[in-house]
C-alpha cells in the first residue's frame, strides 16, 4: 500500500463514488461541544471523511462542526446510519431525512444500515433488511445518499439482502481490528467488492496495552496507534480512528511516510483477542 501517500487518498468503491481511505470516527463521542471540538479539530488536522450515526446522538454537533470549518462540502465525505428501531420502508425514508436535518446537509455521501439483526425485529429481520435496503435505494436514487451500504453484517445477512437488493452494498463497516480480523466477513466483502471499514481500528483503545505493539512503535519510531492504523491500510481496510483529544488526532494522520515489514504485519495478524471480539450480531441485546 505504498501508494498511499496521504490522508486525502482515496479508495473506489463498487459504485464508482471515492472515499478518503481514513476517515474521523465519532463513536462514543458526546454530543455537544466534546463532539463539535473534535470534529473541528479534525477537520482541521485534514480530515477529508468524517463518521457518525444516528445511535452516536452527536448528528448536530457533527453538522454544526462540518458547517462552521470552512471546507467546502464538495471536499467532505459524511456517514451516518440508520439505528435498529428505524428498520422498515417508511421508518427508513423518515430516518434519513431526520439525519440529514440534524446533520444539516442535502445528502450523505455514505448511508449504513448499522445492524443486521435488532433484538427486537429478530423474527423478521430479513424482510425488515429488504425493505429498509428498497428505502435506501431510493435515497441512493435521489441522490440523498452517494453510495449505500452496511454494517456489523456477516455473510449470512449479506447473502440474505442480497436476494432482493438491485444495488450490492459498496462498505460493510465492521469491528476490524489486529484483536478481530474478521477473516470469513473479510473474504466476503472482497469476494463481492465490498469496503471493508473499521470502526474500532484501535480496539476501543485495549491495544495500547500490548507489548509486542509497544514494541513495534518504538522500532519505527511511531506510537501504538499509528503502527496499527498503518496495518489497516497496508491490508487495504479504511480505519475509523476516534479521539476527543486534538493532539492524538493530529497524530494518527501521521501514517504515511513508514510502511511495516512483512513480519510485522504478521505479528500483528496474530494478535487475535488480545483486545477483545466483534458481538454477534444474531445475540447482541439492542
Amino acid at each position: 500500500m505504498a501508494n498511499l501517500t496521504k490522508l486525502t487518498d482515496t479508495y473506489t468503491l463498487n459504485n464508482g463514488t471515492t472515499i478518503p481511505i481514513v476517515g474521523f470516527g465519532t463513536w462514543q463521542t458526546p454530543d455537544g461541544q466534546v463532539a463539535y471540538d473534535s470534529v473541528l479539530a479534525a477537520l482541521k488536522a485534514g480530515y477529508r471523511h468524517i463518521d457518525t450515526a444516528a445511535a452516536y446522538g452527536n448528528e448536530e454537533s457533527v453538522g454544526k462542526a462540518i458547517a462552521d470549518s470552512g471546507v467546502a462540502r464538495e471536499d467532505l465525505f459524511v456517514t451516518t446510519k440508520l439505528w435498529n428501531a428505524d428498520h422498515g420502508y417508511e421508518t427508513a425514508k423518515a430516518a434519513l431525512d431526520t439525519s440529514l436535518a440534524k446533520l444539516g446537509l442535502d445528502y450523505v455521501d455514505l448511508y449504513l444500515i448499522h445492524w443486521p439483526n435488532p433484538a427486537a425485529m429478530r423474527d423478521n429481520w430479513e424482510q425488515l433488511n429488504a425493505d429498509t435496503w428498497r428505502a435506501m435505494e431510493e435515497a441512493y436514487a435521489d441522490r440523498k445518499a452517494r453510495a449505500i451500504g452496511v454494517s456489523n453484517f456477516r455473510p449470512k445477512h449479506l447473502d440474505a439482502l442480497l436476494k432482493t437488493a438491485k444495488v450490492v452494498p459498496a462498505v460493510n463497516q465492521i469491528f476490524l481490528n489486529p484483536s478481530d480480523m474478521e477473516p470469513e466477513v473479510v473474504a466476503y466483502n472482497e469476494a463481492h467488492d465490498i469496503l471493508s471499514e473499521a470502526y474500532s481500528p484501535l480496539g476501543t483503545g485495549k491495544i495500547f496495552g500490548i507489548d509486542d505493539l509497544t514494541t513495534m512503535a518504538q522500532k519505527y519510531d511511531k506510537s501504538v496507534a499509528q503502527v496499527v492504523l498503518r496495518w489497516s491500510l497496508q491490508h487495504g481496510f479504511l480505519p475509523l480512528p476516534k479521539s476527543v483529544h486534538a493532539d492524538r488526532i493530529a497524530q494518527n494522520t501521521d501514517i504515511f511516510d513508514f510502511e511495516l515489514s512483512a513480519d510485522d504485519m504478521a505479528t500483528i495478524d496474530g494478535l487475535r483477542g488480545v483486545a477483545g471480539l466483534a458481538n454477534d450480531p444474531d445475540t447482541v441485546n439492542f
